[in-house]
């Protein structure tokens, strides 16, 4: 089923049988995204039980990831903006009313630019839980998200590092054809953890879309990050955790647009600081006491890559990590895990070479080598072209603002000190090419 132009009236099947009235509405289910809602609801060892808004929460998220990528944006008036009209069950829709009349669409608006009309309805069938008898070690005193990625095992690397902190658990997406970078990613935390004491625990889940609800054909995929945040939020209300960590260096956390052409959410803004706020508005309206932080938000990549060494992570662990935002090993017969080209691929080349002092990563290509296609080079022109323009607090919110209470001279630090790593790295590349 691909979905048709127009507004896109979709519904959450999941423990309910009866469409919403008044509209005539498509339906998608839990079968369409690859870990089965009653695994996330039981199979996985969490402390305590779940809170009914924790388990409402990745339920809206997996709608609104499935309904994201079965409705293609080119179909669109302007080819980006959609009008969807999502309907989902929850436990209880009088605790979910401000949240869905204000912050949740709010949210993913901001996430997509999309239009977002969401209702919340009464699930007409119960979850389920599965409860296990566990021990007092297993509960974790910290939770984080862990891709595998160098920023996120740079920061698990850091509170791996320290002892009597009690047990850290970090929640992993499972990537397709990168399992074995996350294992090994996983496995240098895990050393870390040994050498100091500290207890480590790991959960891994697949979410990817697909199946019998129709064919993914959305490239662009804006609301996986809240989908990865919801998960983990789920795993820290059942263990009793009061913040989840969300590890993202300042200047992809910020992301700005390279150029005009790249503005709003044409970004990615999945740890946006107003993306961030807005979640934990939408969590505290219905009652939960948890917040989503980012604790890289203040680093460049760079200061990550240094954190990561000061905790005992060798310059080989980094660079064996991804970084990609389209890794080519998910493509057939492409070897390599980062591209090269790409915008985080070109952060990370700074971010390694102002910590280490080289980048020994191997990348699928460069894009400062002759004969690349325009595809190819393009990043890297807009980066070339970003760098030689001012950037001052006005560029800073006319994209996205910032949240109530935002100190804009300290994001905009980050920014400034980030350009100067980059700008090291263009400079690196001029002289790569003199010789060559």
């Amino acid at each position: 089923m691909t979905l048709a132009p127009g507004p896109l009236h979709l519904w959450w099947r999941s423990y309910d049988t009866e469409s919403p009235e008044g509209r005539e509405w498509r339906s998608i289910g839990a079968s369409g995204i690859q870990e089965r809602e009653e695994r996330l609801t039981g199979h996985h060892l969490l402390y305590g039980p779940v809170p009914a808004w924790a388990d409402d929460l990745l339920r809206i998220s997996r709608a609104v990831f499935l309904a994201d990528k079965l409705a293609d944006r080119s179909h669109s008036e302007d080819r980006w903006t959609r009008h969807f009209h999502l309907s989902v069950p929850v436990s209880d829709p009088g605790l979910w009313a401000p949240a869905a009349s204000g912050p949740l669409p709010a949210l993913l608006q901001t996430l997509t630019a999309d239009v977002w009309d969401v209702s919340l309805r009464r699930m007409r069938a119960t979850p389920q839980q599965v409860s296990f008898p566990v021990g007092e070690d297993w509960q974790a005193q910290e939770v984080a998200l862990f891709s595998g990625g160098l920023d996120s095992l740079s920061w698990a690397a850091t509170r791996a590092a320290v002892p009597g902190e009690g047990t850290l658990l970090l929640v992993t997406y499972a990537e397709k054809n990168v399992e074995d970078v996350q294992r090994e990613a996983c496995a240098a935390v895990k050393a870390l953890a040994e050498q100091s004491g500290r207890q480590l625990r790991q959960i891994t889940v697949g979410q990817t879309s697909g199946g019998r609800d129709g064919a993914v054909v959305e490239r662009t995929s804006r609301p996986r990050g809240l989908l990865y945040a919801s998960t983990a939020v789920r795993v820290a209300a059942a263990d009793g955790v009061a913040k989840v960590q969300v590890p993202e260096n300042g200047q992809l956390a910020l992301n700005p647009p390279l150029s005009a052409a790249r503005s709003a959410a044409l970004s990615t803004r999945s740890v946006h600081p107003r993306t961030l706020h807005l979640l934990n508005t939408v969590i505290e309206s219905v009652g939960g006491r948890i917040r989503v932080e980012n604790p890289l938000a203040r680093l460049t990549k760079g200061d990550v890559c240094r954190a990561a060494l000061a905790a005992g992570l060798s310059r080989e662990s980094l660079e064996h990590t991804l970084s990609c935002g389209a890794p080519p090993q998910r493509r057939r017969g492409r070897p390599h895990v980062n591209c090269g080209t790409c915008y985080p691929c070109l952060l990370r080349r700074a971010g390694l070479l102002s910590a280490a002092g080289s980048d020994a990563t191997p990348y699928e290509t460069a894009p400062w080598l002759p004969g690349l296609s325009d595809d190819r080079i393009r990043h890297w022109l807009a980066l070339q072209g970003w760098l030689a323009r001012e950037y001052s607090a006005l560029d800073l919110i006319g994209d996205l603002p910032l949240p109530p209470g935002s100190r804009t001279g300290e994001w905009l630090s980050v920014v400034e000190r980030g350009r100067v790593e980059l700008r090291a790295l263009v400079e690196s590349a001029s002289g790569v090419r003199d010789v060559a």
